[in-house]
């Protein structure tokens, strides 16, 4: 079978949007992908030769987004085959609003612009951290992290040392009285110090869905609107780390709940079918101080070399 390289899939995208739109229709496209503008000349471009100029300094990861965007506009089956030889893939689009580390009451979250999907903070924003700065290929990294901090902070000429200890505070102070979740923080704050800050940050209690509504309001919640971690790994790669409680398995009175396990697995299929990794740890694995920096550090090192490529 011929390997998909990134020439391949360009020249692939470009003969489908030719195929299945016109020139106004391609450059609205590219547009919309914020791939423009662009220079007058291209004007004489032919439709195939323009695509592919545009496309030509996407990596092969960019490109298969590009591609699948090309199928939600257009018949493309040969397309889309082309991209599922590439196997699993990053998270599809772009990250926009990164809010983490909510250490009071839910935030109230309203629209200020629907149409660019701009959001502000209107109820409760002290209780919670939101990074604002456009994530890198290479993800988000510990050093990025700590360099939007300390200008959060008002702590530019801070040494980096301080303005981590800093954020590490802020965000374990999220945690609240859960030592599981604090061993796995405290565990991968080491490799900061042994590894350096240019690994991927480790980012607690992220919202991954915003829900107004509350039963008492007469409608379904959405399960897991949190997640206990997230890391951001190059190429748009996701991981999600779940820290699990008799809470997603047990009513209140701790009797077995087949309905939160089952909204708990069906929530981690369709993480997984957007492209998110999710792995989860009992409660229990970590109750043992010593037994728990173990585990929590072979799943670390494991997981640092199943992405050691990606970067």
């Amino acid at each position: 079978m011929q390997v998909v390289t990134d020439r391949r899939l360009r020249n692939a995208i470009a003969e489908h949007l030719r195929d299945g739109m016109t020139r106004r229709k391609i450059e609205d496209f590219f547009e919309d992908l914020g791939l423009a503008p662009w220079p007058n000349e291209w004007v004489a471009y032919t439709k195939v030769d323009f695509a592919s100029s545009v496309l030509e300094n996407q990596t092969l990861v960019e490109l298969a987004d590009v591609a699948r965007r090309v199928a939600d506009e257009i018949e493309a089956p040969e397309l889309l085959a082309l991209v599922d030889r590439l196997g699993p893939h990053g998270v599809a689009g772009d990250l926009k609003n990164l809010i983490f580390a909510a250490d009071g009451p839910k935030p109230k979250i309203v629209f200020r612009d629907a149409i660019n999907n701009d959001i502000d903070l209107v109820e409760n924003e002290q209780y919670c951290l939101v990074y604002n700065r456009p994530l890198e290929p290479t993800g988000l990294t510990w050093r990025q992290l700590t360099a939007w901090w300390a200008e959060q902070q008002g702590m530019a000429g801070a040494a980096e040392t301080d303005v981590s200890r800093s954020l590490y505070r802020r965000m374990d102070r999220s945690l609240g009285d859960n030592d599981a979740e604090r061993r796995i923080l405290r565990t991968y704050a080491d490799r900061y110090v042994k590894q350096g800050p240019d690994i991927p940050a480790l980012i607690p209690q992220v919202y991954l869905h915003y829900d107004p509504y509350t039963k008492r309001q007469g409608a379904a919640a959405l399960t897991r609107q949190r997640m206990d971690f997230l890391l951001l790994l190059p190429n748009r790669t996701r991981v999600v780390i779940e820290c699990d409680g008799v809470q997603h398995y047990a009513n209140d009175d701790g009797s077995a709940s087949p309905q939160r396990y089952a909204e708990m697995v069906a929530e981690d299929r369709d993480l997984r079918l957007r492209g998110y990794e999710v792995y989860r740890f009992g409660g229990r694995e970590l109750q043992n101080p010593e037994r728990a920096i173990g585990t929590l550090s072979n799943f670390f090192d494991s997981l640092a070399e199943r992405h050691s490529g990606t970067n």
